[in-house]
């Protein structure tokens, strides 16, 4: 350590001596700034709800018991990404572009990589459904495709994302019936090309992720390989328990497998684990009980921890994965204790019944 020091003391004497001698150039010529070090391991969060909670007058508080900016909390922990869904035209704005564009805003302004998630839908799109937006349902094929690169075009103005997800779980595809793999595969591939070359010519420095919900390799397989013409950068997976197994391993070994037979890195895009198989509101909730959860890992606050270390760590692992973002971690229970069409996640989120952020959040850390 001491001979680094001496050498760069050397240095320095060397550069200073240099840039007084050579002062007239250096008023002409412009310093080169120093590359910035990039942390390429997506530690990622899910907020989409965040604007609708933060409208109702809830307020969120850290691990140290302080009222604080969700968006800040998650800064502090470790959390680099975040991961935010759009909406072609929702029924009440919701995850509409103009409450997106300020979320997304937010979090640039916070120093963070926006994440965005194209439903192309005008409400939820997972594996089973792809509702075509209303706008859009009547078009033929040709003005389908002009509608999707004029509006992905319009998206990457707006927003200027860091990530891009084409769809959201397009398991068969999206803006069904037009677009749906199994049926109409050459139209699903070319929808999927379209909205890629958009992002390529618009924006080549942001990356495009698609998705697929599930793990195992002999799930997967099928999908990457019908769309292994789409030019794009990372191949998107959700992991739940409840839907995708309890066998944690798989998450590792279907990276792998998928990294090395498409060439791409591979990022757990949604995961999520209860802290409490209990409620605190009167919505139904997804996970809810013992037989639901993976042996090890209890519906408590470490269990919750835990699970979501044990998949960072299986990520880390893998020679192919890149990262992890967590879904649902901002959906409490918002509308109150009594709410029938309240969250069905609330046990599963980054905060306890009164708002307290949970020691989960030390995993983006870890």
């Amino acid at each position: 350590m001491k001979k680094n020091i001496l050498i760069s003391g050397f240095l320095t004497l060397f550069v200073l001596l240099f840039s007084c001698s050579n002062s007239n150039d250096s008023a002409e010529t412009p310093a080169v700034e120093s590359p910035v070090a990039v942390d390429s391991f997506i530690r990622g969060a899910d907020l989409s709800f965040l604007p609708e909670i933060e409208t109702s007058g809830a307020v969120l508080y850290n691990s140290n018991n302080q009222a604080e900016d969700m968006i800040t909390t998650l800064k502090n922990a470790g959390c680099n990404t975040v991961r935010i869904r759009l909406w072609k035209n929702p029924a009440n704005g919701r995850s509409g572009m103009a409450e997106v564009k300020a979320l997304s805003q937010r979090v640039k302004q916070a120093g963070l990589k926006v994440w965005l998630t194209v439903h192309y839908s005008d409400t939820w799109a997972d594996p089973a459904v792809q509702t075509t937006p209303a706008e859009w349902k009547n078009l033929s094929f040709t003005d389908l495709k002009t509608a999707v690169a004029n509006y992905t075009s319009t998206t990457l103005t707006e927003i200027n994302p860091d990530i891009i997800q084409i769809g959201n779980e397009i398991n068969s595809g999206l803006l069904w019936p037009q677009g749906n793999l199994i049926n109409q595969e050459v139209q699903s591939i070319s929808l999927l090309a379209t909205a890629s070359a958009t992002i390529r010519a618009k924006a080549p420095n942001t990356k495009i992720m698609i998705h697929y919900a599930g793990v195992k390799a002999s799930d997967t397989n099928w999908f990457f390989n019908k769309i292994k013409s789409i030019d794009y950068d990372y191949i998107g997976l959700s992991y739940y328990p409840i839907w995708h197994g309890k066998d944690l391993e798989v998450i590792k070994t279907g990276i792998n497998t998928l990294g090395k037979t498409y060439s791409k890195k591979v990022i757990i895009a949604e995961t999520a684990y209860p802290f409490t198989l209990g409620y605190n509101d009167w919505t139904n909730n997804i996970v809810g009980l013992d037989s639901q959860l993976v042996s090890g890992y209890p519906a408590t606050p470490d269990g919750q921890k835990n699970f979501v270390l044990a998949v960072k760590t299986l990520v880390k692992e893998s020679e192919y994965g890149l990262g992890f973002a967590y879904w649902g971690g901002e959906w409490i229970s918002f509308k109150g204790n009594q709410a029938a069409n309240g969250s069905t996640f609330e046990n599963q989120a980054f905060y306890d019944f009164n708002n307290k952020a949970l020691p989960v959040l030390q995993v983006f850390n870890k």
